[in-house]
């Protein structure tokens, strides 16, 4: 249990490869929510196992329908049969299992796939951990994502919209699908309304600074939508980051053309930052050096 949450409820904080796993307990019973990366999913299971100390886990609801947010959800379902909920904007995306638009083809990441047994829409209440929940929509970094908010206790699980430090990147807005910098900023409105004494994100500890954090998080927006530049330049680096997670290693001689294999970087590059590739790679290799997001020993390039 963390400081401030009720005992009802348990935040598996994960690193930045996998969303947190949250466990909602209802006497015998468990829903959780998200499921981390594929490539975690043993893991996932693992911890999530070992969380239930012989609980059944009936249900299983995903925040949105990126890739460290639903990749444990086959592996989950294979072992412990449970339902999985889905937002209801994510219906036919999941059905068909539409590479492009779970992002999965653009940023050069991979999924499990799932069919999901039922939707969640804005709006609706639902019950878990002995709380009431309202799912609310968040859109922004996924236009079709949900947070569950319970009044009564004031917590907010808010998945990718609102973290200590900011937000997940506002994809749509670099894409061109939507107006991203719009609805993150119409997002960031509604909830900072709401009375939250805690917020449970997808990425870091819970927290319960909301005024600051909601602070920093317009701050970074202001700062995006006064450059888009800096909005594509973050995203790049994101992306990078996440994609060297997921290798672990490479051979710096092979950094360059690993980056350029990255669909999301060359795409985004071109439209906005039009920067030469060895220099793009060049850059992104000397920034993510700096903030200790790589490593570099022996030739090798690790990630941080």
């Amino acid at each position: 249990m963390k400081p401030g949450l009720p005992d009802s409820l348990l935040v598996l904080e994960r690193g930045w490869l996998s969303a947190n796993n949250i466990l909602c307990f209802d006497g015998p019973e468990a829903t959780l929510i998200d499921s981390g990366y594929v490539t975690h999913a043993a893991q996932t299971v693992e911890l999530v196992g070992n969380a239930l100390d012989g609980r059944r886990l009936k249900r299983l609801i995903n925040t949105h329908s990126h890739s460290d947010h639903i990749g444990g959800n086959a592996a989950l379902q294979a072992v412990h049969g449970c339902e999985i909920v889905v937002p209801a904007g994510l219906h036919a995306v999941i059905a068909d299992w539409d590479e492009n638009a779970l992002l999965l083809s653009p940023l050069g990441q991979q999924g499990g796939r799932f069919q999901h047994d039922s939707l969640l829409a804005p709006g609706d209440q639902f019950a878990m951990g002995g709380l009431n929940w309202q799912a609310l929509a968040v859109p922004g970094h996924d236009m079709e994502a949900l947070a569950y908010y319970n009044p009564e206790r004031r917590i907010l699980i808010s998945g990718d919209a609102l973290w200590e430090n900011g937000f997940g990147v506002i994809f749509p807005e670099l894409l061109g699908e939507a107006d991203g910098l719009a609805s993150t900023r119409a997002t960031l409105e509604m909830l900072a309304h709401l009375p939250i004494d805690i917020v449970i994100p997808g990425h870091g500890s819970p927290f319960a600074a909301v005024d600051l954090a909601f602070e920093r998080a317009f701050r970074r927006l202001d700062s995006f939508a006064a450059s888009i530049d800096k909005l594509a330049w973050h995203a790049i680096k994101v992306i990078a980051s996440f994609a060297m997670m997921e290798k672990r290693r490479l051979r710096e001689t092979d950094f360059a053309g690993f980056i350029l294999g990255l669909p999301f970087a060359v795409d985004v590059n071109k439209r906005y930052l039009d920067l030469p590739e060895d220099l793009l790679c060049e850059r992104l290799e000397r920034e993510l050096l700096l903030v200790g997001a790589l490593q570099l020993e022996d030739g090798w390039l690790s990630a941080g």
